[in-house]
């Protein structure tokens, strides 16, 4: 058996091109000896990696076998494959790509059903009037029982259950089932809602089940070695500092005086993080700072009596614990290495 880390990615379309692209963003770059048939390939520099092409729901079945240890695939496809995917996997990080969200939607000529409730009440209708049970077409079966399943309100939002439904499992094109007569309502993936429309389908307005993005995933179940361990800290190093990178901006100004006590302050109000310590005297203070926090803490800069402050981006921020890499070797614990 070899002990090579193996990153399951997509083997083709937008996906696979999001996924090169991200990976290259953080200095590593897939490579196909064999060409682009090839459906083994390696990272440049970056030993002890085999890259596996496949598609995305293999991806999730083979983080689920333990047969890669870390794979890039749909929240939703980890989620409707693995029911006890907390025991299986450990999501590690959103890649910012492949959004999209597995909704319940209805027909438009419903005008009076807007909520799960209503739904549940249509679907005692049908089974006191018509003796049957609603009809409900999706791909993603297990997702929609456990949906549908939620009697009781929980994480802040309401309850969700229907009674009297059956699934009717869709393998073409799940949308156009109601307006065949195959089905009365549909679970289906969404990015824009168009095709929904199209179809002359309505999301419900507490119908939207997940909001699913393309995520790095880490297989608990795969037999991680101390050589598939340093691989995997090698390229989840390199991708938390491509990561941090992109959420913080680098923050230079100039004090006379200690500046200890505000460094204090700054980090408690404004996540602001001084990498480098307190500034020797003569140089400027540096602060790494979240985006969004930016103008404030700037002003709060000024307030204090910083001269001038410049702000500047950043290639790489390698953090001598990264928390992606912290993240894994937690899930794994103390499985044997």
């Amino acid at each position: 058996m070899s002990d090579k880390l193996i990153l399951g990615v997509p083997s083709k379309g937008r996906l696979q091109e999001n996924v090169s692209a991200f990976f290259g963003r953080a200095g590593l770059t897939f490579v196909q000896p064999g060409g682009a048939r090839d459906y083994r390939g390696a990272i440049a520099d970056v030993p002890g990696v085999e890259v596996a092409y496949l598609s995305a729901s293999e991806i999730a079945g083979q983080l689920a076998s333990g047969a890669v240890h870390l794979g890039v695939t749909g929240e939703d496809l980890i989620r409707e494959t693995i029911p006890d995917a907390s025991a299986r996997v450990k999501l590690l990080q959103p890649l910012g790509f492949g959004y999209a969200d597995v909704v319940v939607a209805v027909p438009q000529a419903w005008i009076d059903v807007s909520s799960m409730a209503d739904l549940d009440d249509v679907a005692e209708d049908m089974r006191r009037r018509h003796g049957r049970r609603l009809r409900v077409a999706t791909k993603y079966v297990n997702l929609t029982r456990g949906f549908f399943a939620w009697k009781e309100p929980r994480d802040g939002r309401p309850a969700t259950g229907v009674s009297n439904y059956r699934i009717v499992e869709s393998a073409g094109a799940t949308e156009g089932a109601p307006a065949a007569g195959a089905a009365d309502v549909v679970v289906d993936i969404t990015t824009t809602g168009a095709t929904l429309k199209a179809n002359a389908l309505k999301v419900l307005d507490d119908g939207v089940m997940l909001k699913s993005e393309a995520h790095l995933v880490a297989s608990l179940r795969a037999d991680w070695t101390a050589e598939a361990r340093d691989a995997g800290r090698a390229v989840l190093a390199r991708i938390a500092a491509e990561v941090r990178a992109r959420a913080v901006r680098e923050v230079r100004a100039r004090f006379q005086g200690r500046v200890e006590r505000l460094i204090v302050d700054l980090g408690a109000r404004f996540d602001a993080r001084a990498p480098f310590g307190p500034p020797a005297e003569g140089t400027p203070l540096v602060l790494h700072a979240p985006k969004r926090k930016l103008f404030p803490l700037i002003e709060a800069l000024q307030a204090a009596g910083a001269g001038a402050v410049t702000v500047s981006t950043l290639e790489d921020v390698f953090e001598t614990e990264p928390p992606l890499v912290a993240a894994l070797m937690s899930a794994l614990g103390d499985q044997t290495k």
